[in-house]
């Protein structure tokens, strides 16, 4: 099958700090993805466009006409942790896996085929936001025993080495994200294991289930840190809202109580995850998207 990345998947991947390594991987795509679909005894359709900002997927069949897709991943992004995260939900919230078998020289992912064009952001906000929480509740699981997935520790720690070389516009947000982050690592309450990237547009409408999480970025820890993507979602709406700071926490607390977590720690980790998201969107030259993080986490 002959074809060429999605620009999306371009331009992202284009923003990351593994630029070389990311070019490498492109120009090794269209072959490394023959190998898969050989190797599975795959027919490919088409890809889906305009597709993801970390990954290709090749929605395929089996010889029997069987819908399935295909996702290929970089391997920084660690598709074997996904591969494992979404093997231990067994389809219970999350998508499905067709072949539990990794092949590192592929790197390939086949997964049950999902309705890529309907996604939780399709549906009102409050609706929405009931769906994810029921969604998130179901990954909220014990993590399977001799796991290699990182902890939230230290995940935040690699995370928080950016943040203390901030730019001065950042520096002032960064010290507090930092020192939350100290004091919300220092005394975790729970070790379950987390999506790591949870939000509307990560939960897709299926077949088997009404709806079903994809695109995992596993790792174990509490689940506020998950929560605290979910509460920034449809950030442009939030920013745009007359409602404001009041409108944010509001949001925060809601989620919290809906959820049962912790109010202050899901605040904290909010803010965080924020800050964190808008120093590297700065870095990447996406001054809007930034603009919007750090507006939002001062309200927090």
């Amino acid at each position: 099958m002959a074809f060429e990345p999605p620009q999306r998947l371009v331009r992202a991947l284009g923003e990351m700090p593994q630029t070389e390594q990311d070019a490498k991987w492109l120009g090794q795509l269209p072959g490394l993805t023959a190998v898969a679909l050989s190797r599975r005894g795959l027919q490919a359709q088409r890809v889906q466009a305009p597709g993801g900002r970390s990954s290709l997927v090749v929605l395929v069949r089996y010889s029997d006409g069987t819908p399935a897709a295909l996702k290929m991943a970089p391997p920084y992004a660690r598709p074997d942790l996904e591969l494992a995260a979404l093997a231990h939900w067994g389809g219970f919230g999350a998508v499905r896996v067709l072949d539990t078998r990794y092949h590192e020289e592929d790197g390939a992912l086949l997964l049950e085929r999902l309705h890529a064009e309907v996604s939780l952001r399709s549906l009102p906000e409050a609706k929405a936001l009931l769906e994810a929480g029921g969604t998130l509740r179901r990954l909220w699981v014990a993590p399977p025993a001799g796991h290699a997935f990182e902890s939230v520790a230290t995940r935040t720690k690699r995370q928080s080495e950016a943040l203390r070389a901030a730019p001065p516009e950042v520096r002032a947000l960064a010290d507090t994200a930092l020192a939350v982050r100290e004091e919300l690592v220092a005394f975790p309450p729970e070790e379950l294991l987390l999506h790591g990237n949870f939000r509307q547009g990560k939960v897709l409408a299926g077949d088997r289930a009404p709806w079903l999480t994809v695109g995992p970025e596993p790792l174990v820890g509490e689940r506020a840190y998950d929560l605290a993507r979910l509460a920034r979602d449809r950030l442009e709406d939030q920013v745009a809202s007359s409602t404001g700071a009041a409108g944010a926490r509001r949001r925060v607390q809601r989620l919290a109580d809906a959820l049962e977590v912790d109010r202050d720690r899901l605040r904290g980790w909010t803010l965080f995850r924020a800050v964190e998201s808008g120093n590297r969107a700065l870095a990447a030259g996406r001054h809007r998207d930034a603009e919007q993080l750090l507006e939002f986490a001062a309200w927090l």
